[in-house]
C-alpha cells in the first residue's frame, strides 16, 4: 500500500510491494481522493504489469499491509499468482443486465460456464442494480460462489469508479471469472455491531427505503444514532450500514444474522435512505456499526472454519 497526496508517489510506494513479482492478477484499490487522477493511475498500472489483467475501483478507504486508511489518500494493490488458472476479466453495465432478460447472459459476456469455478465482483451501486447482476450470475453460473461487493463512495460523492485493464468506468462495474485449478471459497467477516432495535420497512422506491415502522427511515437512523454514548456519536456516522435479516422466520436476530448494506445516501426533504440494495417492503431491517474489534473475531471464527472444511486438500 502507497500512501501519499501524489498519486505518483503513492502509486510508487504501492508497486514497489509487488517488486520481482509475476502477477497474473492485479487488483487495485484507489482512494476517492484521487478520483481526478484515475485515467492516468489506470494506464499506469496497465503498463507496469504487462500482459496481466487489471481490475479495480476507487473506495471511501483502502487496506493493506495491517493498515486501514479510510480518509487519506491512498493505493492499494493485490497482487495474485493463480498457476493453472482460467481467468476471464469482464465488464459489466445496467444496458447487459436489461438485454438479457431472456437468457443469453454468459454468451454476452464470453465465459462459458464449463471455465468458471467461482466470481469476484466490483460493481456501481449508483448505476447498477448490483442485485440484479448477482441474479443473472446465478442464473448463468448456478452453484457457483459469487464475492466482491458494491463500492463505497468519498464522503459527498454521488458516483464511484471501475477500473479494467487500463480504462476507467463511471457506471457498471468489473468481474473475474476464476477456474482451471482452483476452487473458490469465499470468507466474509462482517465486521459489524447491531445497534437499537429491529425495525420492519413499509415503504420502498427501488434503493430508497422511505420508511420504517411508518416513520421517516431517516428519523429512524438519527434516533438510533442517539442511543449510542454522547462520546461515540460524532464518529459513529462514518461508520453506521444497514442490516436486513437473512431470514426472516427467526423469533430473534443477533450479530451475524444479517445481510450489510451501504447507506449510500439521503434525501433530507422527505426522510428517505439509499442502500447498496433493493430493499422490500415487510423486510426486518437494523442498523449497524462497523467495528474492528469485532471483525477481527468474525476474521478469525471464519477462517478456522475455513480451515476445518479444507483439511486434507
Amino acid at each position: 500500500m502507497g500512501i501519499h497526496q501524489n498519486w505518483r508517489q503513492a502509486l510508487d510506494m504501492a508497486l514497489g510491494g509487488i517488486s520481482g513479482l509475476a502477477p497474473d492478477v492485479i487488483v487495485v484499490f484507489v482512494s476517492a481522493h484521487f478520483e481526478s487522477d484515475l485515467p492516468a493511475i489506470s494506464e499506469a498500472i496497465w503498463h507496469h504489469g504487462g500482459s496481466m489483467i487489471v481490475i479495480g475501483c476507487t473506495s471511501s478507504g483502502v487496506i493493506g499491509r495491517g493498515a486501514e486508511m479510510e480518509w487519506e489518500p491512498a493505493i492499494s494493490i493485490l497482487s495474485l499468482e493463480l498457476p493453472g488458472a482460467i481467468l476471464r476479466p469482464v465488464r459489466f453495465t445496467q444496458g447487459l443486465l436489461e438485454a438479457t432478460a431472456d437468457g443469453g447472459f454468459a454468451e454476452r459476456l464470453g465465459v462459458e460456464p464449463a471455465v468458471v469455478n467461482g466470481w469476484f465482483v466490483l460493481a456501481d451501486p449508483f448505476r447498477m442494480d448490483g442485485a440484479l447482476l448477482v441474479d443473472r450470475l446465478n442464473a448463468s453460473y448456478p452453484g457457483l460462489p459469487v464475492m466482491g461487493g458494491l463500492l463505497a463512495p468519498g464522503e459527498g460523492q454521488r458516483q464511484t469508479w471501475v477500473l479494467f485493464n487500463g480504462q476507467t468506468y463511471n457506471d457498471g462495474g468489473v468481474g473475474l471469472s476464476i477456474g482451471g485449478a482452483f476452487d473458490v471459497l469465499p470468507i466474509v467477516s462482517q465486521g459489524c455491531e447491531p445497534i437499537g432495535e429491529t425495525w420492519t420497512i413499509t415503504s420502498v422506491e427501488d434503493k430508497w427505503i422511505e420508511t420504517i415502522s411508518n416513520r421517516p427511515a431517516l428519523q429512524m437512523l438519527s434516533e438510533t444514532l442517539m442511543t449510542l454514548p454522547i462520546d461515540m456519536q460524532q464518529e459513529a456516522h462514518k461508520h453506521m450500514v444497514a442490516g436486513l435479516a437473512a431470514n426472516e422466520y427467526r423469533e430473534t436476530f443477533a450479530r451475524g444474522d444479517f445481510l450489510i448494506r451501504n447507506i449510500i445516501g439521503v434525501r433530507r426533504e422527505t426522510g428517505a435512505i439509499a442502500l447498496g440494495a433493493r430493499p422490500r417492503v415487510g423486510q426486518t431491517i437494523q442498523f449497524q456499526l462497523r467495528d474492528a474489534a469485532t471483525a477481527d473475531l468474525d476474521l478469525k471464527a471464519t477462517l478456522l472454519e475455513a480451515q476445518l472444511t479444507l483439511a486434507g486438500r
